[in-house]
């Protein structure tokens, strides 16, 4: 079944969209994201944020208007948002390379929509981002170049990598080191899992999307 999808398009460093939306996809532009979708021009179907970036707010039929003074970014309003929608997969666009804070504040996003069982990722700086939570990530033999890992919170346990360069076998990833970092696609396919927990991953925007992603069981035996 084709997951409804969510595109959002923010106020940071913007390389363009690697892939279009289609039409029945929701198009959110968070505030100075606009901007960037007005030059590629593509009307989104909403126009959300409190508009710090845009500094005066653009006539748009479906208006989200927040106050500044909010606990949430404006990329997680749009992403909130789009799940109320009904959307499960999600397309993150202008979350790096601006502020710091703001590009630290989306990686958090991408856990938080891995947790609530979403599909997300942020895309920019030639890369792609995304989190898995008790998941397996499977990448074509095709895909080249470095593939990183993070862990950003609790301990990630039963954590498994192959067809890369440096394998782990049932690790413990934690928030403290730095192991996950580097690792190289080999002209092999190759897998991560994780049991528990959740984990950042990064690859080249070259190499696409995961060919296949799947929830994992906890209680399921490995089977060697």
């Amino acid at each position: 079944m084709t997951k409804k999808t969510c595109f959002i398009v923010g106020a940071g460093a913007f390389d363009g969209l690697e892939r279009k939306p289609e039409p029945e996809d929701l198009v959110i532009a968070a505030d100075g994201g606009y901007t960037y979708l007005k030059e590629l021009g593509i009307v989104p179907d909403v126009l959300l944020g409190d508009f710090d970036s845009l500094k005066k707010v653009p006539e748009h039929e479906h208006l989200v208007r927040h106050s500044p003074i909010k606990d949430d970014t404006d990329m997680a309003l749009a992403a909130a948002y789009g799940m109320e929608q009904g959307c499960r997969r999600f397309f993150l666009y202008g979350g790096l390379g601006g502020r710091l804070d703001h590009s630290i504040a989306n990686l958090q996003l991408l856990m938080g929509l891995s947790r609530a069982g979403m599909e997300a990722y942020l895309i920019g700086q030639g890369n792609i981002l995304t989190a898995i939570t008790q998941e397996r990530a499977e990448f074509d033999a095709s895909a080249a170049g470095m593939f990183s890992v993070f862990c950003l919170s609790e301990p990630a346990t039963g954590v498994w990598e192959r067809g890369f360069q440096y394998s782990l076998t049932d690790a413990t990833l934690s928030c403290d080191i730095t192991r996950g970092v580097s690792n190289e696609f080999t002209g092999q396919p190759a897998y991560i899992e994780v049991r528990d927990g959740t984990l950042v991953l990064l690859w080249d925007v070259g190499n696409g999307l995961p060919k296949e992603r799947r929830k994992i069981p906890s209680d399921l035996q490995r089977n060697l």
